[in-house]
């Protein structure tokens, strides 16, 4: 079993700044990759940021450059540094992680959700 806990999110005027983070807890044996994706009103849900065990990233064209991804491994820990925040920006920001378990077996997280709004 295993929780992915969100905190960090908020409201924010254009051009401000945002930190999110994202704890894994429970029982597992390692994480591969962690990252985040995000949903806006009436849009599908997209990646924002991932980044690998051996710390490669990917970013979506729309935040390379504002947001960085970072993780701390011996914390289970995902952070995503959101600068110069737009009304663009606005969505409920999910954190995701690759799991395995103490057994071998691989499988997807996801955290609850968490609200980032950026007024103009």
């Amino acid at each position: 079993q295993v929780r992915l806990g969100e905190s960090g999110g908020g409201l924010v005027q254009a051009g401000g700044s945002l930190r999110l983070s994202c704890a894994a807890s429970g029982s597992f044996g390692s994480i591969d990759f962690m990252g985040w994706y995000r949903q806006a009103p009436g849009k599908q849900r997209e990646l924002v940021a991932i980044i690998a065990d051996g710390a490669n990233t990917n970013y979506a064209d729309s935040v390379k450059g504002r947001f960085t991804v970072s993780r701390d491994k011996g914390k289970s820990t995902v952070y995503l540094e959101m600068n110069s925040l737009q009304p663009e920006d606005t969505a409920v920001y999910y954190c995701t992680a690759n799991v395995i378990d103490v057994g071998g077996t691989r499988r997807n997280y996801w955290g609850q959700g968490n609200q980032v709004t950026v007024s103009a």
